[in-house]
Parts: C-alpha cells; structure tokens; sequence
C-alpha cells in the first residue's frame, strides 16, 4: 500500500509547517482564509471583539488540527531536510 504524501510539509527551520505541497492543502488554506473573511464581515470585530477573537480561534485550531494529521509530524529543526 502506498503511502499517501503530507499536505503540510515540516518547514525547514522551526516548529511546525511550511506552505502546502498539494491542492488538497491548498484547498484547505482557501477554506481557512474565506472563513476568516466571512467572520470578519459577519461578526464584526469592532462591535464583538469577544466573539470574533472566539471564533478566529476556533477556526484556527480547526486549522492547526488538519495541519497535525495531515502534516508530516512536527518537531524542531535546524535547517536538515
């Protein structure tokens, strides 16, 4: 069976993930961006700070968990690849 390719590849330096290497991932960071823009002109920021700042974080761990399973995993790294 073969191994399917991480949508986030690990960056080179750091923690975490670089920008995506396949459309899944891409599509992915399209959908993240287009709910960040509809909070943004549903919620108000100015009026609710509250529950914008909630709701930007709720997207954004939804983000980081597509990130984790479908990443490679993360770890520090100093420049290898």
């Amino acid at each position: 069976m073969q191994k399917q390719p991480y949508w986030f590849p690990a960056k080179r330096y750091g923690w975490g993930w670089g920008l995506p290497n396949c459309w899944q991932g891409w599509a992915v960071m399209a959908v993240y961006g287009l709910l960040v823009v509809t909070a943004v002109f549903s919620i108000r920021p100015e009026r609710e700070p509250l529950l914008f700042f909630a709701a930007l974080m709720v997207l954004t761990i939804a983000l980081v968990a597509v990130c984790w399973i479908k990443g490679e995993p993360p770890r520090w790294r100093w420049g290898e690849k």
